[in-house]
């Protein structure tokens, strides 16, 4: 049985738009949601800014009560899907619940919680004053959980965690599960909310950050020969995904098509990535493979790169030996606005894949300025506007901590 799964609904909470609109056309316009951290004091940090939500008030959202409940990694999953749920104009009541499902990911989980309730604890005079909802509050899972419960949607339900792997991972295993006839519809994605004193600092000792504080909106500068780490950045993105013929049977306005998922593993080093991309080679090539395509038929490529030295030298590297030289291939790293959202990054930047497959509008890279010599002239780098351009394939590729590799194809419909 041949079931095809497509995306009929999107939801998008990041640093450069609370929503799907806004944030696509801040991507198409270069918009950079950089700058210095209001959340907590920075005086002694190495890395002073990050890429935060703008406007976002918690209880604009929820009512006190669930706001003690829910870590803030949890709260934008919800406000993404909600989103999401109206985008592709849903009606759960008239859906079977039990072929529904969510698998949604998270990086770090509820870190900020984890965080304020250690601090309290040794702050105070020794005894336990943990909130009732502490462990619910950081569990990683815990928001696939909630999504479920909030829409009573007894389907496959679980939290799949590959670091900055983890919503591309969310999604290829979403995609699978429709495909397999397990589900007919499921709720995927990722959020992320680790702007503060521990990720910011844990960050900054493995040097992964950029410390670039005299200018952070211009500090993410993927392939740059100047680039030194990425922005954190926080948020969360949704997409619903759905057979087919179940979308069409309801009457959902289908958005895109995904036609491929590969993951694979570098097995080479605990936080930084195969030098000649060896990892990344293996994940694309097995997303091409499953989607029945060949190299050449992709047409844009979302990349990975955070803007770290290493890391965005072996992703071009990889894409060289999978795609060879061709000016042909539009690449640009959306990460270059955004920041990176680590766990939800995936989600993000699916999405812009598959509303630049929509429009034929590809989000450009900013702030790069000086592409690395040997890579500069192989693939088109549209910088600072975005471009037009017929799009029948799009990729998007994410790695993580530990040689995770996740590529999703997706395709025009």
């Amino acid at each position: 049985m041949n079931r095809r799964v497509v995306v009929t609904g999107m939801g998008a909470l990041t640093p450069i738009g609370n929503n799907l609109d806004t944030y696509w056309e801040a991507l198409k316009n270069g918009n950079s949601g950089a700058a210095l951290i209001t959340k907590f004091d920075t005086e002694k940090f190495k890395a002073k800014f990050a890429c935060e939500l703008k406007g976002f008030n918690s209880l604009d959202h929820f009512d006190s009560k669930e706001v003690r409940k829910y870590d803030l990694f949890s709260q934008y999953a919800l406000v993404a899907v909600d989103e999401a749920v109206k985008h592709a104009e849903i009606d759960f009541e008239n859906l079977n619940k039990d072929r529904i499902g969510v698998i949604w990911g998270s990086g770090n989980g509820g870190i900020q919680t984890f965080q304020d309730q250690m601090r309290e604890y040794c702050e105070g005079d020794g005894t336990p004053r943990f909130t009732p909802y502490f462990i619910p509050r950081i569990l990683v899972d815990i928001a696939s959980g909630i999504i479920s419960i909030k829409y009573g949607l007894r389907g496959v339900n679980f939290c799949p965690v590959s670091a900055c792997a983890t919503s591309n991972t969310a999604i290829i295993e979403a995609f699978n599960y429709i495909k397999w006839n397990k589900a007919d519809m499921i709720i995927t994605g990722g959020s992320e909310a680790a702007i503060n004193e521990a990720a910011m600092g844990g960050f900054a000792s493995a040097k992964a950050l950029s410390t670039r504080n005299d200018s952070p909106e211009t500090a993410s500068r993927p392939f740059d020969i100047s680039r030194d780490g990425f922005v954190m950045g926080e948020g969360a993105g949704a997409l619903i995904l759905e057979e087919y013929e179940h979308a069409v049977k309801r009457g959902a306005k289908i958005l895109g098509e995904v036609v491929g998922g590969g993951m694979a593993a570098d097995a080479y080093h605990l936080t930084g990535t195969h030098p000649e991309g060896a990892g990344a080679v293996l994940g694309m090539n097995e997303a091409l493979l499953e989607a029945g395509i060949t190299a050449n038929e992709i047409d844009y490529v979302n990349m990975h790169a955070t803007s770290t030295p290493l890391g965005d030298t072996s992703e071009l590297i990889a894409a060289k030996t999978v795609f060879g030289e061709r000016k042909s291939l539009t690449i640009s790293a959306t990460k270059s606005m955004t920041g990176h959202l680590l766990g939800a990054a995936g989600a993000i930047e699916a999405i812009a894949c598959v509303k630049a497959l929509e429009t034929g509008w590809v989000p450009p890279t900013i702030n790069t300025e000086n592409i690395e010599p040997e890579f500069e002239n192989l693939f088109q780098f549209p910088l600072d506007s975005a471009i037009k351009k017929e799009l029948n394939y799009a990729m998007s590729n994410t790695f993580g901590f530990g040689g995770h590799i996740a590529s999703v194809v997706m395709k025009k419909v």
